[in-house]
């Protein structure tokens, strides 16, 4: 399980693993590990993040099978297990960042799952960063209760550099301050950005990418339960799939007993169709007027430039207001 205790602005994140507490950060001289969990990644930005990393004073290790290529895949399924197992079982190890995401993340689960359920393992939590595909993984890591965050990877730390202040904002995080993340509604100009639903609602964040979450729903690694916070955005769906993901979500009785949702960037869809506009306006027409849960509408979180670090399996209150919205990463009442 996680829990939290607050100073005067911020959190600091425990975990509980088993009998053992630890209080997981990274700070400088720590070590961090980089490996590709799902598609080729450009050697360019691995070396970038390095530097970013480097400049932080944190001491990272690309591991063997980062750059390296099978099909459309940084290596086979086996490759890649070996690189993850090599850093969930080393204790010094504070952080694993995966360099991108694309898709194939999901063959590594049965076997991740065993790894993390290790008593060596379970007993040096560790960070993971990254989205889009990695979404899997973030399902996963909540599964054994360990820390994660939603954010961009190594291009974004290649192109930001140290000094981006969602870079920053991400290494904040790692060290232990979660505090609050400001969510801006309506950040595409979308006229739907106006449906975000006003009031707050408390529980557990998770989600992420709403392709790859969605496809987790009935399985060992869904950490979808009524009263959660969730989390979705997604790149080139069309807007009747994830039409279809929502409704999945209503049908598992799931949608509307939600304590919040973030709705993020969903780009690159096929819009319009002839039954909706844009893909804001068909989300709003499902959650329908009488929405009993306060919804973030177009935020920037998501396959964009600007992609917002969100801290996820915490329990956080979401508190949208007629300026915007707020993801509050407070002490459970």
């Amino acid at each position: 399980m996680v829990s939290k205790t607050e100073g005067a602005n911020a959190t600091t994140t425990t975990v509980i693993s088993g009998e053992n507490a630890s209080t997981v950060t990274v700070a400088r001289g720590d070590k961090v590990t980089i490996l590709s969990p799902a598609s080729i990644i450009n050697p360019d930005y691995v070396a970038g993040a390095v530097a970013t990393l480097e400049a932080w004073g944190l001491r990272p290790e690309v591991m063997p099978h980062t750059l390296g290529k099978s099909g459309s895949f940084s290596g086979s399924a086996a490759e890649r297990l070996a690189d993850f197992a090599a850093a969930l079982r080393d204790p010094d190890v504070k952080l694993i960042l995966c360099s991108r995401g694309g898709y194939g993340c999901v063959h590594l689960l049965p076997e991740l799952d065993g790894i993390l359920a290790e008593p060596e393992v379970a007993a040096h939590p560790k960070w993971l960063v990254g989205f889009s595909d990695v979404t899997a993984l973030h399902a996963l890591w909540g599964k054994h209760g360990w820390p994660s965050v939603h954010a961009s990877m190594a291009k974004q730390l290649t192109l930001g550099g140290p000094d981006d202040p969602l870079n920053r904002r991400l290494l904040s995080i790692l060290g232990g301050t979660l505090g609050d993340v400001a969510l801006p509604t309506g950040f595409s100009g979308s006229v739907y950005g106006r449906d975000s639903r006003l009031g707050r609602g408390t529980g557990r964040v998770v989600g992420g990418n709403a392709a790859v979450f969605g496809g987790l729903i009935g399985t060992p690694y869904s950490q979808i339960a009524p009263g959660t916070i969730l989390v979705l955005e997604d790149v080139a769906e069309p807007i009747y799939k994830i039409e279809r993901i929502l409704w999945q979500l209503r049908l598992a009785g799931v949608l509307d007993r939600l304590a919040g949702l973030v709705v993020g960037q969903f780009t690159e869809y096929r819009h319009p169709s002839a039954d909706h506009e844009d893909m804001y306006q068909m989300i709003s027409r499902v959650l329908g007027p009488e929405c009993p849960f306060p919804v973030a509408m177009d935020v920037p979180v998501g396959h964009i430039d600007g992609n917002i670090p969100i801290p996820m399996g915490f329990e956080a209150t979401l508190e949208v207001d007629g300026s915007g919205a707020t993801l509050h990463y407070n002490l459970p009442k």
